[in-house]
């Protein structure tokens, strides 16, 4: 796979700035490639000079970057307190078994990767899921999977 996309980046690394830029790099590269593969962990590695082991590590520490591919639309499904006491295991069992997918699956056609998180901050809406940019609130298992299906419609799939 071709990472030149992100040599301007890595350009900009200060000389012997190589660790403190480690996560603006890793985030930057997600951005551009969707997830850190291995391949492209071990070109951020052999080209900042840092050991493979510590940007794996970094990658690995941090929930915000994701070592596989998510689907075409990222489920996020809260299950902060007010979430949790309002319905959202049950939810989450639902969308877990209408998608056939565990927690930060993707599905097999890769349209939706679900994620349980710790809070969306939406708590005035629980229990609640993000799906892109959208958010939604006041759900049943029910309705989450109506979600999912007129997301699925509008994709064509």
């Amino acid at each position: 796979m071709d990472y030149t996309n992100i040599e301007p980046f890595l350009a900009d690394v200060p000389a012997g700035g190589e660790h403190a830029a480690l996560i603006p790099v890793l985030q930057k590269s997600q951005e551009l490639h969707g997830y850190l593969s291995k391949e492209l962990l071990i070109y951020i590695s052999d080209k900042l000079g840092i050991p493979r082991a510590k940007v794996y590590g970094v990658a690995t520490f941090y929930a915000q970057f994701r070592l596989t591919p998510v689907g075409k639309f990222h489920i996020l499904l809260c299950q902060g307190t007010a979430c949790h006491v309002n319905g959202s295991g049950e939810i989450a069992i639902a969308l877990r078994n209408y998608l056939d997918v565990a927690d930060g699956g993707t599905t097999e056609d890769g349209v939706f990767t679900l994620t349980d998180v710790a809070c969306l901050g939406c708590c005035s809406l629980a229990p609640a899921m993000m799906v892109g940019e959208d958010v939604y609130g006041n759900l049943t298992p029910k309705s989450a999977i109506d979600i999912i299906n007129k997301i699925r419609s509008s994709y064509g799939k």
